[in-house]
């Protein structure tokens, strides 16, 4: 549990992170709200990413996978009222995707985690930087279409 409260830490401080550990079962949790997460299933996540790159930003994420329920979740800047849009929650439940809502918790990855590979980062944190809420929303809305789908390779 000790190497979870060292990776908090640096979380917090070299990444903008907030997070807290949990002390139950030693998990790092960090509340949405300043930053906001957008979960997807990997093989949209896939597709997002390489929109995400494409666009030049200095990093498609940070990216974490969840592989035993094969779901990725990217962390973006603060969240906002995004999730009060029914047409928007409408079309990320058709891809099985969801926004994470202000005041959830999620989990990031920790040592033990990451031993188990229960949980870990696609693309790690780089410094604070993390894409825009409304840009990963507008990258799976596109990467969602039948065209898209039909359009990646595998």
């Amino acid at each position: 549990m000790q190497d979870a409260f060292v990776r908090c830490r640096a979380y917090r401080k070299d990444h903008g992170l907030f997070a807290v550990v949990e002390p139950a079962l030693g998990r790092i949790m960090l509340e949405i709200g300043a930053v906001g997460a957008v979960v997807v299933p990997a093989a949209l996540g896939a597709r997002v990413r390489e929109t995400l790159r494409a666009d030049g930003r200095p990093s498609p994420g940070p990216i974490i996978t969840h592989p035993r329920s094969d779901r990725w979740t990217f962390l973006t800047g603060p969240t906002d009222n995004s999730y009060l849009d029914m047409t928007l929650f409408a079309d990320l439940f058709r891809v099985c995707a969801a926004l994470a809502l202000p005041g959830s918790r999620i989990v990031l990855p920790s040592p033990a985690d990451e031993l188990t590979g229960y949980r870990d980062w696609i693309a790690p944190p780089l410094g604070d930087y993390r894409p825009d809420l409304a840009e990963v929303i507008a990258a799976t809305r596109s990467c969602a279409t039948p065209a898209a789908k039909g359009s990646a390779a595998g």
